[in-house]
């Protein structure tokens, strides 16, 4: 068993990768500022697990309060998950998430150091492997050119992390690489709790099925796939989720500089997924087609055999499973966690 803090653990991958620690037999602190989580969350974690989160609200981009909650506990490894995340507010705030991203990291890396922790594990992208490289993605490609600041953040947090690693030999560093993450728990209880309009489709497509939004527009249907529209690895939650409990069994037992997918190594379609959503959950999804996005590639997935090889983890969940349990969690939460519970 080990103590490990989750910085920005109450998003929707920290809260979902909290439950599997706790049911794992890890303790869990939360270190997390609520800029575009909820505490509710955490709450609900609890609730699952019967088991109780240690949690701090603080930025951790402040040095001082950081390091009082390192202090406060032996922490024996850090998850990384806090950031900003929007890829379009990316491009229209550039500063505030080359600002907010990276001083999280440096300010993390800096406590760590002072407090003599030497295990991270980083909550990385597949848009790090840029346009230029050839699907399916495999770990030992170069970084590629990224097409927005939010990628930008993740491929230069990769590069500092290593560079760190590097000039320290007992820092170990772990980079996941997620592909899609969709789904919820399947007690409906904790899910994706977009603020505003979702930037991902999933999110989407539920809010259009539980009447919040009137229609998805999905970008483009002429592309070089089997039905014209974009192929992205999608992966259910929960699975990702158990990929960091591998990943700090492997990091606690070795010294290493690592890089790897979290990803099913199968693409579907944008198409496809409405379609099965429909089809599991008996429910129609208004959706029209239209013009191409900016940036988007015709398809992303992952070679995840590294994934299995070196943390013996790989993907049980469905398709459909995904499908089910994201309309299970919009349906009993229609304004996520301002629903009442």
């Amino acid at each position: 068993m080990a103590r490990i803090l989750l910085a920005g653990g109450a998003g929707y991958i920290g809260s979902h990768t909290a439950v599997e620690l706790l049911n794992a037999g890890h303790d869990v602190i939360v270190v997390d500022n609520y800029s575009n989580s909820s505490p509710e969350s955490l709450r609900r974690v609890e609730q699952i697990t019967g088991k109780q989160i240690k949690q701090y609200e603080a930025d951790i981009r402040n040095h001082e309060k950081l390091t009082a909650i390192f202090r406060e506990n032996k922490i024996d490894a850090v998850i990384h998950f806090a950031g900003l995340k929007a890829v379009g507010e990316s491009v229209q705030k550039p500063v505030s998430y080359y600002r907010n991203n990276i001083d999280t990291t440096l300010t993390l890396l800096e406590v760590m150091q002072e407090c003599d922790v030497k295990k991270i594990i980083f909550s990385s992208s597949a848009t790090v492997y840029g346009e230029e490289n050839p699907v399916p993605y495999v770990e030992t490609m170069k970084r590629g050119v990224c097409t927005n600041p939010y990628g930008w953040t993740k491929a230069m947090i990769e590069q500092i992390l290593e560079d760190a690693a590097k000039a320290n030999p007992s820092l170990s560093v772990i980079l996941l690489r997620y592909f899609n993450p969709i789904g919820a728990h399947e007690s409906g209880m904790i899910g994706e709790d977009p603020m505003g309009i979702p930037n991902n489709l999933m999110p989407y497509v539920t809010q259009v099925a539980v009447g919040k939004r009137e229609c998805l527009t999905i970008f483009g249907n002429d592309y070089p796939t089997k039905d014209g529209t974009c192929l992205r690895d999608y992966i259910h939650v929960v699975d990702l989720a158990k990929g960091h409990v591998k990943a700090i069994t492997y990091i606690l037992d070795h010294c290493c500089n690592e890089i790897i997918n979290l990803g099913t190594g199968t693409p579907y379609s944008v198409t496809e997924i409405v379609e099965t959503f429909e089809a599991v959950n008996h429910i129609r999804v208004n959706h029209v087609y239209g013009e191409r996005r900016a940036g988007d590639l015709p398809a992303c997935y992952a070679n995840a055999d590294k994934a299995h090889t070196m943390l013996g983890w790989k993907t049980e969940k469905t398709l459909a499973d995904m499908c089910r349990d994201s309309w299970n969690w919009q349906k009993n939460n229609p304004n996520g966690y301002n629903s009442k519970s």
